[in-house]
């Protein structure tokens, strides 16, 4: 472990917002606490990054490996019409990705998700069945260690 990762913490914003769900090598992974759409966010544990450039070569490609791998799980789990996968920072500078399964049957298809509708938190079994459905998809190529 780095000093980088040593000194990382989650944004407030996001710790407020989304449920911890585990570790990749380089991100956390968060499931954002709105069940109108299964909506993810990897978080390098890197201090200070606040854009992708702000990492190293190797980790921008495990950064970038994760986040196929994490999105082409999702879209084969989750049957999406489309995995809307952004890095924006505009509210939260730290640096993360949002992985969204999209659905031409959700409530803001086909435009953005970003305050179309009131976030509806999930209860805890669709959390617990979320944390199963990803413990089984997660046994693939890359490690994921999921939260306790």
């Amino acid at each position: 472990m780095d000093e980088l990762e040593l000194e990382f913490e989650l944004h407030p914003q996001l710790a407020a917002d989304c449920i911890v769900l585990g570790d990749f090598p380089i991100s956390r992974l968060l499931l954002m606490n709105d069940a109108n759409y299964p909506w993810f966010v990897l978080v390098p544990r890197r201090a200070g990054a606040t854009e992708i450039y702000h990492l190293s070569d190797e980790e921008q490609c495990e950064l970038i490996k994760e986040s196929s791998f994490l999105a082409s799980n999702l879209a084969d789990s989750f049957a999406a019409r489309k995995m809307n996968v952004a890095s924006l920072g505009n509210m939260v500078p730290q640096l993360h990705l949002h992985h969204i399964v999209r659905y031409e049957t959700d409530k803001a298809w086909p435009g953005p998700v970003w305050g179309k509708v009131p976030a509806e938190p999930y209860t805890a079994e669709q959390i617990h069945e979320i944390r199963r459905k990803l413990e089984a998809l997660m046994s693939g190529e890359l490690e994921f260690v999921p939260e306790e």
